[in-house]
């Protein structure tokens, strides 16, 4: 007889999970019951501004009709987790059911972090999250009149370009000095600043949002930021990054973070053999990582956990990422950042039109990672020299075309 697997939560990460094991699982030894709070099945999150410009959700929907189908598979839509008991491993739902399980995976995702700034509630206020999210923001947004994102990392571009999409004129806020803090040293950001601004993207970096200011009626008329600038908005939204869901920690008396999410080891698992966490939920080694591709690779590893397998722990490194920003490429590869394991830094630049920064061992002089933006030479091409010295034709491969 299958044991059960009980996925809460049906994001992109909590899908792959359950399609790898399902894929893996040749002896039928798992079957998987996934619950769901949105009422749509599992769908592309990172592409989600493209269902303003002309995308279905149909064309997101991850889940297909071979994993909808699959007799081992029981997903329950708009039926979050309520409850849960790891004495009788059992999970409590929103429908009254009480389902058994063998082991228990939370993927519950994240939440969006709205700042407590004074209107921050009012009518014409959004976060970036969902379609719903999307299409309050499409009934709201009005072409040829301005809106205000609040935050100017990855979502927050993403949220810009989605107002831009819907004609309408797009501020964004960052308190940082440049776009993309996170990931981007300021040298790659301002290839990002120089081609957003170019499409129409109004800049206010290195201040704060002050207040979201309204009319009589309680609607939002703009915001007031931190160095008095007032930008008239018909529309704010906020993306100014995520905070994880980890509700269901009290619930089932495990560990948090010490930035929240549920505290677990580099194999993704809690303090209790049975109950694992992957996603943006996950605080795996005291960290939370909130990019899709490190979720994906904690998905695999507990999916072949589950099947006995053995797998090697998740260091939370990632060898490449890879984004198109509004017609931008960015990537990073390796150690992104100054001073990071003592490194060195050689930097190639034709202006704002591309760069690359390559981060040197001070000792041996080899490759420990780097930062490109624009169009420059890919990522996939110099991950195999990480751990080693830079080959001699390092400039041409960082910015192919550039005379010698």
């Amino acid at each position: 007889m299958p044991r059960t697997l009980v996925v809460i939560g049906h994001g992109m990460v909590g899908h792959r999970l359950a399609e790898r094991l399902l894929a893996l699982d040749t002896e039928a030894a798992w079957r998987v019951v996934i619950l769901a709070e949105e009422p749509d099945p599992a769908y592309d999150r990172v592409g989600l501004s493209s269902y303003l410009d002309g995308k279905s959700k149909p064309d997101l929907i991850l889940a297909g009709p071979d994993f909808l189908n699959d007799p081992r598979v029981d997903l329950r839509l708009s039926c979050p987790a309520v409850a849960a008991d790891r004495t009788t491993r059992t999970v409590g739902t929103a429908d009254g059911d009480l389902i058994p399980y063998d082991a228990l995976v939370l993927a519950t995702g994240s939440r969006p972090f709205v700042p407590p700034v004074p209107g921050h509630d009012r009518a014409g206020c959004f976060v970036y999250r969902t379609f719903d999210d999307l299409d309050a923001i499409r009934a709201a947004a009005r072409p040829g009149r301005p809106g205000v994102v609040i935050g100017g990392g990855l979502l927050g571009l993403e949220a810009a370009n989605a107002l831009r999409l819907l004609g309408m004129r797009a501020h964004v806020v960052e308190t940082a000095p440049h776009l993309m803090p996170a990931q981007l040293d300021p040298g790659a950001a301002r290839v990002l600043h120089h081609h957003v601004t170019d499409l129409g993207l109004r800049l206010h970096l290195g201040t704060a949002t002050a207040s979201v200011d309204g009319y009589p009626d309680g609607s939002v008329s703009g915001v007031t930021l931190g160095d008095g600038t007032v930008v008239e908005a018909d529309v704010v939204v906020f993306a100014a990054g995520i905070r994880p869901r980890d509700e269901l920690a009290t619930v089932l008396a495990l560990e948090r973070g010490e930035r929240g999410g549920f505290a677990v080891s580099d194999r993704c698992r809690t303090a209790d053999p049975h109950v694992w966490a992957v996603g943006e939920c996950a605080s795996v080694e005291g960290r939370c990582h909130g990019l899709v591709a490190p979720g994906y690779r904690m998905a695999e590893s507990v999916a072949r956990q589950l099947l006995g397998q053995k797998v090697e722990p998740f260091d939370g490194t990632d060898p490449t990422t890879t984004l198109k920003l509004m017609g931008v490429n960015v990537a990073t590869f390796g150690a992104t950042r100054h001073g990071e394991d003592g490194a060195v830094e050689a930097v190639f630049s034709e202006g704002t039109a591309r760069y690359a920064k390559v981060l040197l061992g001070p000792d041996t002089g080899e490759i420990l990672g780097g930062i490109l933006a624009g169009h420059t030479g890919s990522p996939m091409a110099l991950a195999p020299f990480l751990g080693t010295r830079p080959p001699a034709d390092l400039e041409r491969l960082l910015l192919p075309g550039r005379p010698a």
